[in-house]
């Protein structure tokens, strides 16, 4: 039972009702809202004033009569008062038993409640972190991480065929002064005095990696030429970091369907293939011995280079195949979460996209804003050029996943976040995420107590006891959910849920101080049993989205 496609129902009830001594044939879009003042009604719809358009009347005239229809059409008694605000609003208070028979739908469904087939026949590709195997990932990387994994987690609960993908920079200059930093490392470790290349990598994760590697082949690569040890050098440092973002993403409770490396691209022809049909399609030009993509015409800042002078093609020319292969794979839409910092690149993509003959509509680009942390209310400094940055590992190792992931999403990621690490830590009712975590662990020790008490929770209880206001209220927000993870969905923002648990979380515990569960008459108390179930369900449900546990016990 989803209450706002209910009273859309009686709305759009109410307009066929109507219709024929309106002399209206076609349907007419209408909107129902939820009000951001509660003294408005549970739902508001605009529909009187996009009638009026058509009518030529008064709006507050026509929802006059639209509401006497609307009266008409609710059989059951679900709304319990309609009145008329404003310019034409109409607001609409539901009735208790409407929210009864919400929370009886929440029981019925346990922990699906809020699921939904609105995205059935949708098969969506998500690209996220996708970052260059040259060190560990960092606190930002982290937050496209969360956003990624929580949106694949929001849009399967819709229904939605969703396919996880990590893209693997494998080729290019970066790995080769990447493999000529760690054969500088390997050179330090075998006792040379060799010095790091300039433009190379001075992370003392490298150091590491060096030593480790030493130990296990021992000088064997002590002779060699820096060309003679590069294709060695540049691969395991690739696959070991690669390992090590790996095991960083798992720890963080993000696994990806599929990683695809840019070799393959090349190894395969695709970037050839892109870069011949661009051409044929006059879409490049030469000059001064390199080629050239037509990017401003479709809107970039300039002209983008596609194929160096000395023949070597550049990142953007495989950009462009990647893509062009994630067209050919069948998906309705495809999704890539970028940094902030690549917010540039999107015009020129999407031209070579629409000069490939793709519809270019199918991708969306959403570009996460970056962190900054906070430890003791002072920001901790970071560089990634002098390799002296905190990685991810780092914070999950301090805060644990679960407040990571939350703390991460706890903000619009179109919003610069400031970390708060110290809050991160603590254990009380200022850290949202513990806030949340304790109704969950609060829930079940009430019922571990009904368990003591010798009181079974009823299968099928009766609700009618719930008559009073904050029980009502609590009704209200558990029927709200289904509605947060549509939006949440839709709009691609993952931090409705957390922003929707802690509202409901709110309520929780000023119910609980205020009021018992247990010890009241045998049917009060099988009601609020029945309210705190669906409670628990819902909040292990809308953590379980964003990739945090829920607790039993804390």
């Amino acid at each position: 039972m989803d209450i706002r496609k209910i009273t859309e129902s009686l709305v759009l009830a109410g307009i066929k009702r109507k219709s024929p001594g309106w002399g209206i044939d076609r349907e007419i879009p209408v909107s129902v809202e939820i009000p951001r003042q509660g003294d408005h009604g549970d739902f508001s719809t605009n529909a009187a004033m996009q009638l009026s358009r058509h009518l030529g009347r008064k709006p507050r005239d026509v929802a006059g009569e639209l509401v006497d229809a609307i009266r008409l059409e609710d059989e059951r008694g679900w709304i319990s008062s309609l009145s008329v605000a404003g310019p034409g609003f109409i607001n609409m208070v539901l009735s208790d038993d409407a929210w009864r028979a919400v929370l009886a739908t929440a029981l019925a469904k346990g922990e699906s409640f809020g699921s939904s087939d609105r995205g059935k026949g949708e098969k969506i590709l998500i690209e996220f972190v996708s970052a260059n195997p040259t060190g560990p990932l960092h606190v930002g990387h982290g937050r496209g991480a969360a956003v990624g994994d929580a949106l694949a987690r929001i849009l399967s609960f819709e229904g939605v065929e969703v396919v996880t993908e990590y893209y693997v920079n494998d080729i290019g200059n970066q790995m080769d002064n990447l493999g000529r930093s760690l054969f500088a490392r390997y050179l330090q470790a075998c006792g040379s005095d060799a010095a790091l290349p300039e433009d190379g990598y001075r992370g003392d994760y490298l150091v590491g990696l060096a030593r480790e590697y030493q130990i296990e082949v021992g000088n064997r690569y002590a002779g060699y030429s820096e060309q003679e040890a590069l294709p060695v050098f540049r691969k395991v440092a690739c696959d070991r970091i690669l390992d090590g973002i790996r095991s960083d993403l798992d720890q963080f409770r993000v696994r990806f369907d599929r990683w695809y490396r840019e070799e393959s691209l090349h190894r395969e022809g695709g970037v050839g293939e892109v870069v011949a049909e661009l051409r044929k399609r006059s879409l490049l030009y030469d000059s001064e011995g390199a080629v050239f993509f037509k990017s401003e015409a479709g809107g970039d800042e300039k002209d983008r280079v596609l194929v160096r002078a000395d023949g070597r093609t550049t990142y953007f020319a495989a950009d462009v195949a990647y893509h062009r292969h994630k067209f050919r794979q069948g998906f309705t839409r495809m999704i890539d979460i970028w940094g902030a910092d690549h917010h540039g690149y999107a015009p020129r993509l999407l031209a070579a996209m629409r000069g490939l003959g793709e519809e270019d509509e199918r991708i969306e680009i959403l570009l996460v804003q970056f962190v900054a942390l906070i430890r003791d209310g002072k920001a901790v400094q970071m560089s990634t050029r002098s390799g002296e940055f905190t990685t991810l590992r780092e914070v999950l190792d301090e805060v644990g996943t679960d407040a990571a992931r939350f703390f991460y999403l706890l903000r619009s990621f179109h919003s610069h976040l400031e970390f708060d690490l110290t809050l991160a830590k603590t254990q009380s009712s200022e850290n949202p995420v513990y806030y949340i975590q304790y109704v969950h662990a609060r829930i079940c020790s009430i019922f571990r107590e009904a368990s003591v008490q010798g009181v079974v929770p009823n299968e099928s209880p009766s609700l009618s006891s719930l008559t009073l206001p904050d029980e009502i209220a609590l009704m209200k927000k558990i029927a709200r959910f289904p509605d947060v993870v549509g939006e949440a969905s839709r709009s691609r923002e993952p931090h409705r849920i957390p922003f929707y648990l802690l509202e409901l979380s709110r309520e929780f515990h000023a119910f609980y101080q205020k009021h018992r569960f247990l010890g009241e008459t045998p049917e009060r108390t099988q009601g609020r049993l029945a309210l705190a179930k669906a409670l628990k369900n819902v909040v292990s449900t809308g953590l379980s989205l964003i990739g945090v546990s829920a607790p039993e016990r804390m």
